[in-house]
């Protein structure tokens, strides 16, 4: 039957991209929806992240006007089917992570992470660090996650950083949270951490470099939302006073882009919230933003 007249609604994908920007087989970025929720141990919700985050970007407008252009138009981003995180061990589903951002990468596709708890980051960094090899991962996040174990699980989303420096080195930014034990861990792990307390007293954006001059030439970027004060950001599971606001956060993404080469990407930790729907936007305005420093910058190496 041919219908006439019959307006189609958008795509129930990220950011309602047409199909003939929106095609695996040509987009230079791939989102990843990864609804995990295992280890979470105050509130809950977590799962409900990465549809609330599509669900958000279809109403965002493409245009980005601080880089004058229209992002999706130029490198097409194609949107994954969620994985499935509720059947089998904890384990099994890590493994598949890392098997399909490996595939991912192997397709030399960019791919952003969305969660979901910050337990999925281990094996998306495991598998970038086997295609770069001189790899070190930027974490913007309240809280430092260098448990070695949290009730007795390693891969607790407490422990997600310890995971990580054992595969590479870190630069942790807006930290404000952290137990005794990690706090004695630190000067004996591959990590250098900016406090949310020194950033907030820093004139201007001058602690920006100093980020800079810790990361090699290819990161991997880790973005929980309690990063942002929650003010800004306050649909998270734990949320703490003080952090970043957009344009701190923005501008340190916007220099790493610049002058570093972004490899992938995670944005996890959206706890979404009944009638708040401006954390769900800006996750979504985010994810956009990142894309844009990654592809659409004069200076894009």
């Amino acid at each position: 039957m041919e219908l006439k007249g019959y307006t189609l609604a958008s795509p129930e994908n990220f950011g309602g991209i047409p199909e003939e920007n929106s095609r695996y087989e040509t987009a230079r970025a791939v989102i990843f929806p990864v609804p995990l929720e295992r280890t979470t141990t105050y509130e809950h919700g977590t799962r409900n992240g990465p549809a609330a985050i599509i669900a958000a970007s279809r109403n965002m407008e493409t245009w980005d006007e601080e880089l004058e252009v229209e992002t999706y138009s130029k490198i097409g981003i194609a949107t994954l089917p969620a994985i499935d995180t509720f059947e089998g061990t904890l384990e099994k589903v890590l493994a598949e992570i890392h098997t399909t951002e490996l595939a991912l990468l192997k397709d030399k596709k960019f791919p952003v992470a969305l969660g979901g708890e910050h337990s999925l980051t281990p094996p998306l960094v495991s598998a970038a660090a086997k295609k770069f090899p001189d790899l070190a991962v930027l974490q913007i996040d309240a809280h430092a996650d260098l448990r070695e174990a949290y009730q007795g699980n390693r891969a607790s989303h407490a422990s997600a950083m310890r995971r990580v420096v054992e595969i590479c080195p870190a630069v942790q930014v807006a930290i404000r949270s952290l137990s005794i034990e990690e706090a004695q861990a630190i000067p004996h792990l591959r990590t250098k951490i900016f406090w949310a307390r020194d950033i907030a007293r820093a004139r201007n954006d001058n602690w920006i470099p100093r980020v800079i001059e810790h990361l090699p030439e290819h990161v991997y970027l880790t973005v929980d939302r309690d990063g942002f004060d929650p003010a800004y950001m306050p649909a998270t599971g734990t949320p703490e006073p003080g952090g970043l606001d957009w344009y701190q956060v923005t501008a340190l993404i916007r220099e790493v882009a610049e002058t570093r080469n972004i490899v992938a990407a995670d944005v996890v930790e959206l706890l979404p919230q009944a009638g708040e729907h401006a954390s769900d936007f800006l996750a979504a305005k985010l994810v956009y933003k990142i894309l844009g420093y990654k592809f659409c910058l004069s200076q894009k190496r």
